[in-house]
C-alpha cells in the first residue's frame, strides 16, 4: 500500500472510531446515551490502537500531523514527505468523519443541540482562553511524542506497540483531556470540523472555525517541542531544531495574546 494511502486509511479509521465513541454517548436516542468520560477516552485509545494496527506495516502509522511533524524535528522522517502525510491525514479524517454522519444519521437528526452535534467532530473549550487552551493542546501533545519516542526505545514483543500507544492516548484524555478535549492531533479536529461545515447535517450550526487555530497551532508546536527537548535531554543531541521549536511555542503563545485581546473581546461586547 502506498504510504500517502495508508495515512489516509489509517486516520480514516482513527476518526470513525473516535467521533464515533463521542456520538454514541452524546447523541439524543443512542443507546449508549451518557457512558460518560471514560468511555469516550478509552475509545479514542482504542481508535489510535486499530488504526495503528491497520497501516502501521505500510507508513509508520502516524495518523497525526502532530507525529509528523515531531518525527521530523527528531530526525526520524524525511521533512520532503511531512505535507503530503499532513493533506492525506486531513482527508481520512474527513473520510471518517462522514462515515459516523452515515452512521448515526437519524441521531443527528433528532438532536436539537448545535453544541452537541458539532462536539461529535471538533473540540472545544470548557472556558475560552487562548492562551490556556494554547498551552493544554501542547502539554497533551507534548507528552504524546516525548510518549512515543520513549516507547520506540523500548523493545515490546511483537505486535504490542499499538496497544501500549493506545494506552497512552488514553492516559492523556483521563488525565489532561478535560480542558479542550484534547485534539492532540490536527487532523483529528480540523477534517471533522471541516467535515461538519460541509455536510447537510440537520440544525447544525456553525462550526467555529475561531477556536480552530487552537487544535491545529497548539498540537503542532508542542509535538515539534516533544521531540526536541527528547533529542537534547534523552539522547544529548541538542541541535537548532530545539531553538526553532522553542520560538513556536512562544510565538503560538504570543498569538493566543493577542486572540484573548481581539476575539473574546469581540465576543464578551456582542453580550453586552
Amino acid at each position: 500500500m502506498n504510504v500517502y494511502v495508508a495515512e489516509f486509511v489509517g486516520t480514516a479509521i482513527l476518526i470513525l472510531f473516535g467521533t464515533g465513541v463521542v456520538a454514541n454517548v452524546n447523541l439524543k436516542g443512542s443507546l449508549a446515551k451518557g457512558a460518560g468520560w471514560v468511555v469516550i477516552a478509552f475509545g479514542w485509545g482504542f481508535a489510535v490502537t486499530f488504526g495503528i494496527y491497520a497501516v502501521g506495516q505500510f507508513s509508520g502509522a502516524h495518523i497525526n500531523p502532530a507525529v509528523t511533524l515531531g518525527f521530523a524535528f527528531a530526525g526520524e522522517f524525511p521533512w520532503v514527505d511531512v505535507v503530503p502525510f499532513i493533506i492525506a491525514q486531513v482527508l481520512g479524517a474527513m473520510l471518517g468523519a462522514f462515515l459516523v454522519w452515515l452512521h448515526f444519521m437519524p441521531h443527528f437528526k433528532a438532536e436539537e443541540d448545535e453544541g452537541t452535534k458539532l462536539g461529535v467532530y471538533a473540540t472545544g473549550p470548557v472556558y475560552p482562553n487562548y492562551v490556556a487552551n494554547f498551552a493544554s493542546e501542547m502539554i497533551g501533545t507534548f507528552i504524546l511524542i516525548l510518549g512515543l519516542l520513549f516507547i520506540g526505545a523500548n523493545d515490546f514483543t511483537d505486535g504490542l506497540n499499538p496497544l501500549i500507544v493506545g494506552f497512552l492516548v488514553t492516559a492523556i484524555g483521563l488525565s489532561l483531556g478535560g480542558t479542550t478535549g484534547y485534539a492532540i492531533n490536527p487532523a483529528r479536529d480540523f477534517g471533522p470540523r471541516l467535515a461538519h461545515f460541509l455536510m447537510p447535517i440537520p440544525g447544525k450550526g456553525p462550526s467555529n472555525f475561531k477556536y480552530a487555530p487552537v487544535p491545529i497551532l497548539g498540537p503542532l508546536s508542542g509535538g515539534a517541542l516533544g521531540a526536541a527537548v527528547y533529542n537534547s535531554v534523552f539522547l544529548n543531541a541538542t541541535d537548532i531544531y530545539l531553538f526553532i521549536a522553542i520560538v513556536f511555542v512562544i510565538a503560538v503563545l504570543a498569538l493566543g495574546v493577542f486572540l484573548n485581546k481581539s476575539v473574546l473581546k469581540e465576543e464578551t461586547s456582542k453580550l453586552m
